[in-house]
């Protein structure tokens, strides 16, 4: 480890601050990483409001930039695609990627944040500091003030502070006292809520193990993500208001009821059912916007705190995650410069996730609405063939999100190029048969 290099504060011991802490304690760096809640590690979680997480391409990438990729896999459950469930329970399936072997990995939230900071501890470099709670940010000195669970007030000095501290970030808050600081944060009209499928009495999964189960509803939906354990984590995305919505769904008579006319092939499962609706909270969804991520070398955001989008895309962790190894690369790109460092990550990275943040809510849309109309099956199977015809000019958008590094606003780019592409030859096809039948 350098003792002269650069000191590092880290706020925030989720996912994107620990896997951000493995970084620089490997490069040689002296970091601590603060968290305001207790050790995971020895406390646990609180339940009750952790989607499931979906691993892929460019989550794993960045894992195994520090060794860690394997072992995380290795208590993840792969899913092939999404299985729909119909009211009248009719299924149907669809496979996410073009290739057998592309699947997404469903891991809980919990086990792979202890796992990072497991490995973050590793590091002679790394300190690890919980029970403190960011109450201020000096950007200029840099500076962090916490408040420890005692109540007793301290002011963590650094060279660099790196703000991972999530949707509701204190860390961007204090820069959003700064003048030209753009700050936009958008909520869904729609909350969700975590319920349970537990294992079978066998220990079995009592459904199929390797999907995404969806109960598309047409403006609300259910989605069920399996675990290693065998159990399934399930999530309801309703509106808060309105008929079919957390407000119009309180009481245990209305619960089962409603669970009993919607989801009827689910509620065998779910033994536990009115319990979990009551106990778990329901939260919101919000996707957050803002610039610029950095102060000069001394302050940068990463992560949910610079650029939180809503979960249906799957990409939110994988994006996180994908800071984090742009971020260690710019810095060995320009040793020595972490202004430099960081303006790069800032200005290279906000269009991409500009673009993931707009592909994620139309992807909201699509999940609840579309995937089981005929119109939206066409189009997906108009996809594959263009993509079997021909594989290197056409891969459809989800795999270039998916399952590639692509930068997303390139994958975008890309998709309207191909959609552009096929409307072309849709036209042509469609004037070449009229003059055909013309000719007759």
């Amino acid at each position: 480890m350098s003792e002269s290099g650069p000191r590092f504060v880290i706020v925030g011991a989720g996912l994107a601050g620990s896997l951000m802490a493995c970084y620089l304690g490997r490069a040689g760096h002296r970091v601590r990483l603060i968290d305001k809640r207790p050790d995971p590690r020895a406390d646990g979680f609180a339940g009750g409001r952790s989607i499931n997480l979906a691993l892929s391409t460019r989550g794993i990438a960045a894992l195994r930039e520090v060794g860690v990729a394997d072992e995380v896999l290795a208590d993840a459950v792969q899913m092939r695609g999404r299985l729909m469930h119909a009211a009248d329970g009719a299924l149907s399936f669809q496979r996410y990627g073009t290739e057998a072997d592309q699947v997404i990995n469903s891991i809980s939230r919990e086990g792979l944040n202890i796992r990072l900071l497991e490995s973050a501890a590793t590091y002679a470099g790394v300190e690890l500091d919980f029970g403190a709670r960011c109450t201020d940010v000096d950007p200029e000195l840099p500076s962090v003030q916490v408040e420890r669970a005692d109540g007793r007030s301290e002011v963590l000095d650094a060279d660099a502070v790196i703000g991972a501290d999530g949707a509701f970030s204190a860390v961007r808050a204090r820069l959003q006292r700064r003048d030209r600081f753009d700050y936009r944060q958008d909520f869904l009209t729609h909350g969700y809520k975590e319920l349970t499928i537990p294992p079978a009495d066998d220990g079995g999964f009592r459904m199929e193990s390797d999907v995404l189960h969806i109960w598309p509803r047409g403006g609300f939906m259910m989605i069920a993500l399996p675990n290693a354990d065998a159990s399934y984590t399930c999530t309801l995305f309703w509106p808060f208001e309105g008929e079919n919505s957390f407000a119009a769904v309180r009481t245990e008579p209305e619960i089962e009821s409603f669970f009993t006319r919607q989801f009827p092939d689910a509620v065998p499962h779910m033994p536990s059912l009115v319990e979990d609706y009551i106990a778990n909270p329901t939260s919101s969804l919000v996707t957050v916007r803002c610039a610029p991520w950095n102060v000069g070398g001394k302050v940068v955001l990463i992560g949910d705190a610079a650029h939180a989008v809503v979960p249906f895309y799957g990409q939110g962790m994988n994006a996180s995650f994908e800071d984090c190894e742009i971020l260690d690369r710019v810095m060995r790109r320009r040793p020595g410069d972490l202004e430099a460092a960081f303006d790069d990550f800032a200005s290279s990275r906000r269009p991409d996730t500009d673009a993931l943040a707009n592909l994620a809510i139309t992807n909201f849309v699509e999940m609840r609405d579309r995937v089981a109309s005929p119109a939206f099956l066409m189009r997906k199977a108009l996809g594959r063939a263009a993509h079997r015809l021909f594989p290197r000019w056409f891969v459809p958008i989800y795999s270039l999100v998916t399952f590639s590094t692509i930068p997303y606003a390139q994958a975008v780019e890309r998709a309207r190029r191909q959609n552009r592409g096929i409307a072309l030859i849709l036209a042509l096809l469609a004037v070449a048969l009229i003059a055909s039948l013309l000719a007759f």
